[in-house]
């Protein structure tokens, strides 16, 4: 295991900022930390960095305990949010700055940088200032400088936070190859479940100091461990009382067990797309969002608004239309468990025949 944290705590005065966290990260794995803003990623990450100390707990790279060892000494590469480019400095002596502070002999900080200005895609922006560049080729810098010194664990907070949309969604494609050609342990901080599933090989949530539950993006969505991942990762409809949905009446956990349902988990239509109707209930559409690829439509079923999916090459709902409405399946909760539940009376829903 290339990184292991084992029961680590910190405190900011009173408030307890990271509570008990243990987790293991494999060599060359890039890793998520994902959460609602002041859940703790920072702090673990900056613990991992040399920038806080912990109250208690280890952390070891490669088996060694490295608590004790300041910044320069982990192998440690750091990306910031906002860039934290020297402003006088060219992109060859950004890219340089840590190789010089190393006292690495001259050519061979040339040859390193210049390869990694072919690596992040700079080349011909050697002799820029960052006040010159667009935020991407910032942050692009940024990278570069940070694996300048071949550090053997990267850490990046909000490494896309100061992009704007477009530019975000290229560079989370960059990055994932760029780790893949390097081979380094990476770990990114982030609050953007998109940017985490679509990135990270394993995503660790974290909430409240704690965490919730380490696993892959699929894992995580498919069976999350918690009502707070249930209801974090993905988009859902909480309903209070689990048993007055058609097929959940005699759920386990009695009535104060909730049902977390996710799109995917419902289908809607006619009524000649159903084989049974009597696993169905009746719905009514109030809106649709259009997505590109498919509907979202937010249906009413009784007191409950639910959402759900459906493809452009059905026939197209309205607002307003009376609807069939099945609930295949339901992420419950309570007090004391969480599990997910099959609708007892599901069936699957006929083909549409075009």
């Amino acid at each position: 295991m290339h990184v292991e944290v084992r029961g680590l705590n910190k405190h900011f005065g009173d408030f307890h900022a990271v509570k008990d966290v243990h987790f293991g990260i494999e060599k060359g794995h890039l890793i998520g930390l994902l959460g609602p803003s002041g859940g703790g990623k920072t702090s673990i990450l900056r613990m991992l960095a040399g920038l806080e100390t912990p109250d208690s707990g280890e952390i070891r790279f490669h088996g060694e305990l490295v608590n004790a060892l300041p910044p320069q000494e982990r192998g440690i590469g750091f990306v910031f949010q906002n860039y934290a480019l020297f402003k006088h400095m060219t992109v060859f002596d950004n890219i340089a700055f840590g190789l010089k502070v190393k006292k690495t002999p001259k050519s061979q900080i040339k040859d390193r940088v210049m390869e990694l200005v072919e690596l992040t895609g700079l080349a011909g922006f050697e002799k820029r200032y960052p006040q010159q560049l667009s935020g991407g080729q910032r942050q692009r810098v940024a990278f570069a400088r940070a694996l300048a010194p071949e550090p053997q664990l990267l850490l990046l907070d909000e490494p896309f936070a100061a992009i704007d949309a477009k530019i975000r969604q290229e560079l989370r494609s960059w990055l994932r190859e760029l780790i893949e050609r390097v081979g380094i342990t990476s770990i990114f901080v982030t609050h953007d479940q998109d940017e985490a599933i679509e990135v990270a090989d394993e995503i660790m949530i974290i909430n409240q100091g704690r965490l919730e539950q380490k696993g892959t993006p699929w894992d995580i969505y498919k069976e999350p461990k918690t009502p707070f991942v249930a209801t974090f990762i993905g988009e859902s409809t909480v309903v209070e009382n689990a048993r007055e949905l058609k097929g959940f009446e005699e759920a386990a956990g009695g009535s104060g067990t909730r049902a977390l349902i996710r799109p995917e988990y419902i289908e809607v239509g006619g009524p000649d797309e159903f084989r049974v109707l009597s696993a169905t209930e009746e719905g009514i559409v109030r809106h649709l969002h259009f997505r590109g690829s498919e509907w979202m439509v937010e249906v009413e079923v009784g007191s409950h608004k639910l959402m759900t999916y459906r493809s452009l090459e059905k026939d197209t709902l309205q607002p307003g239309q009376p609807v069939r409405v099945l609930v295949h399946r339901a992420y419950l909760f309570n007090d004391e468990r969480s599990w997910i539940e099959e609708n007892r009376l599901k069936v699957d829903p006929m083909p549409v025949i075009i």
